[in-house]
C-alpha cells in the first residue's frame, strides 16, 4: 500500500465507487501524505498534521463508502460515528471521547488479527498434536515413578493398590503403549493430514470464556463496564470445558486457541496504540446535524454547539485515556460528512471549521451513474442478485434495456420523492425481484431473461403510486 501513488489509490477506489472524482482525489492525497510524512526526520514529522476533510453531499452518494474503502485499502484502524449520538457533557448521551476509545478497540482488533496470521503456521502443528491426543491418548506416568515422593506407609499401600489396578487395566486393554503407539500416532497423523478423519467425533478441551460472565455494567449507553478478570488478573484461574466436536471443527477451534496463546498481548497493545495514533481514521457522519443555525441560539442549539466544543479538542489534538493507555489524537485523520440541506458548513463554530480545511462537494447521481453502479463495480448490485438466485439452480439474465429501465426508474423516484442516492437502487431491485424470489423454487425453469418490458410491468404499480402522491395534500 505504501508504494501506491494517488492515481493508483483512485483506481482502487474506482472498483467500488462510481464518480465522485474530487472526493477520491482528496482522500488519495491525504493517504499519500501519511506515507510521505513517515519518511521525514523525527523533528519535522511531529510538526506535520493531517489535513482533515469535510465531505458535503446528500445521502447515498458515496461519502461513507469512500472512507470505508480507504480504511480497507490501508488496513488502518477505522471508526464510523454519528455526531448526533454525542451530546454536551451533562446531557444524556455518549461522551465524545468514546470515538477515540472505539478507535483503540479497532486498532487492537486489526493488530491482533495480523499477529494471529503470523502464528497460524505454528498453531496448526500444535492443534494437530492435540487432535492426536484426543484420538490416541498418550501414556500416563506410572505410579511407580511417583513412588519416590511417598511420605507415609499409607501412601505406599495406596501406591501398591494403584499399581495393581493399572496392571489389570493394561492386561484388559492390551499391551502397554510404546513403540507401537508411536507408529499408530504416525499413521493417524497421515490420515489426519490427508483429510480422512474430518467427520470423526472427538472430545477436546477448550477455554470457557462465557458470555460476559465476569462483566459488571456501570451504566447503559455510557460504554462503561468492568471485567473482574482485569481487576484480579491471574488470581482467577482460567476455566476450561470439554466439548465434543468433529475433527474439522476441532482443527479450527484449537488452531485459533493455540494462536491466541502464542501472541504477546503487551506487544499487540503497544503496536496497536502506535498504529491508531499514526494511521487511525475517524469518520464523523451527520456532522451537519450539530451545526447551529443563525446567531440566536437557544434550546437544542445550545446543546449542538456544546457538542462541537467537545469535539474540537479531539480534532485539534489531545490525549484521551483508554483502557489500553493514553492515546494522542494529533495525527489521526478525521473525515466529516453531512448533507447540509438545512444548515451550511459556515454554521459550524469557526474553530471547528478551521480544523476541516479541505472541503469536497459530492455530486448528485444521475441515470448514467446508476447504470455503472448496477453493472461495473466489483460488488455490482445485479451481480449480487444473480448469484443469490443461482443458488436455486436458476440462471437470471438482465438485458441492457432492462438495466437502463431500472436506472431510469431509480433516478425518477429520487427526483419525485426524497433523494436517497444509490440506496434507491436497492429499493427498486427488491421490488423488481420480489415475486421471482418468492416463486423461484416452483418455476422449474433453468434460465430467466429480464427485459425492459418485465421491469416496466413489475414496477408499474410502484411508480403510479408515487405519481398520485404528488396531488395529495
Amino acid at each position: 500500500m505504501n508504494q501506491m501513488t494517488p492515481k493508483e489509490i483512485v483506481q482502487e477506489l474506482d472498483k467500488y465507487i462510481i464518480g465522485q472524482d474530487k472526493a477520491k482525489k482528496s482522500v488519495a492525497i491525504a493517504l499519500r501524505n501519511r506515507y510521505r510524512r513517515s519518511l521525514l526526520p523525527d523533528e519535522i514529522r511531529d510538526e506535520i498534521t493531517p489535513k482533515n476533510i469535510l465531505m458535503i453531499g446528500p445521502t447515498g452518494v458515496g461519502k461513507t463508502e469512500i472512507a470505508r474503502r480507504l480504511a480497507k485499502l490501508t488496513d488502518a484502524p477505522f471508526v464510523k460515528v454519528e455526531a448526533t449520538k454525542f451530546t454536551e457533557v451533562g446531557y444524556v448521551g455518549r461522551d465524545v471521547d468514546s470515538m477515540i476509545r472505539d478507535l483503540a478497540e479497532a486498532a487492537i482488533r486489526v493488530t491482533k488479527q495480523k499477529k494471529l496470521q503470523e502464528k497460524y503456521t505454528i498453531a496448526e502443528v500444535l492443534a494437530e498434536e492435540k487432535i492426536l491426543d484426543a484420538i490416541i491418548p498418550q501414556k500416563k506416568k506410572s505410579s511407580s515413578q511417583s513412588s519416590g515422593t511417598l511420605r507415609s506407609p499409607f501412601d505406599f499401600l495406596g501406591a501398591m493398590q494403584q499399581n495393581q489396578q493399572s496392571q489389570q487395566t493394561q492386561q484388559n486393554e492390551g499391551p502397554a503403549m510404546g513403540e507401537g503407539d508411536d507408529l499408530a500416532r504416525e499413521q493417524v497423523l497421515q490420515q489426519l493430514r490427508a483429510g480422512l478423519l474430518e467427520d470423526q467425533l472427538i472430545e477436546i478441551e477448550v477455554a470457557d470464556n462465557g458470555a460476559n460472565a465476569n462483566m459488571i455494567d456501570l451504566g447503559s449507553g455510557m460504554d462503561m463496564s468492568i471485567s473482574l478478570g482485569s481487576i484480579f488478573g491471574d488470581m482467577m484461574p482460567k476455566k476450561t470445558k470439554k466439548k465434543k466436536v468433529y475433527v474439522k471443527e476441532a482443527r479450527k477451534i484449537l488452531k485459533e486457541q493455540e494462536a491466541q496463546n502464542l501472541i504477546d498481548m503487551d506487544q499487540v497493545t503497544s503496536e496497536a496504540m502506535e498504529n491508531a495514533e499514526q494511521n487511525g481514521i475517524v469518520f464523523i457522519d451527520e456532522i451537519d446535524k450539530i451545526a447551529s443555525q443563525g446567531s440566536f441560539r437557544s434550546g437544542a442549539d445550545v446543546s449542538r454547539e456544546g457538542v462541537q466544543r467537545d469535539i474540537l479538542p479531539i480534532v485539534e489534538g489531545s490525549v484521551v485515556n483508554t483502557k489500553y493507555g493514553p492515546l494522542k489524537t494529533d495525527h489521526i485523520l478525521f473525515i466529516g460528512a453531512g448533507a447540509f440541506h438545512v444548515s451550511k458548513p459556515t454554521d459550524l463554530i469557526p474553530e471547528l471549521q478551521g480544523r476541516f480545511p479541505i472541503r469536497v462537494e459530492l455530486e448528485n447521481l444521475n441515470k448514467e451513474v446508476f447504470v455503472q453502479i448496477l453493472t461495473k463495480t466489483e460488488n455490482a448490485l445485479i451481480k449480487q442478485h444473480k448469484m443469490l438466485l443461482e443458488t436455486e439452480g436458476v440462471e437470471v439474465e438482465f438485458t441492457d434495456d432492462a438495466v437502463d429501465e431500472i436506472a431510469e426508474t431509480a433516478f425518477i423516484m429520487n427526483e419525485q420523492t426524497e433523494n436517497i442516492g444509490a440506496r434507491r437502487l436497492h429499493t427498486v431491485m427488491e421490488n423488481l425481484l420480489e415475486e421471482l424470489s418468492f416463486n423461484i423454487s416452483d418455476l422449474g425453469e433453468e434460465k430467466i431473461i429480464i427485459d425492459a418490458e418485465y421491469v416496466r410491468e413489475r414496477l408499474k404499480a410502484y411508480s403510479r403510486r408515487n405519481e398520485v402522491e404528488k396531488y395529495i395534500l
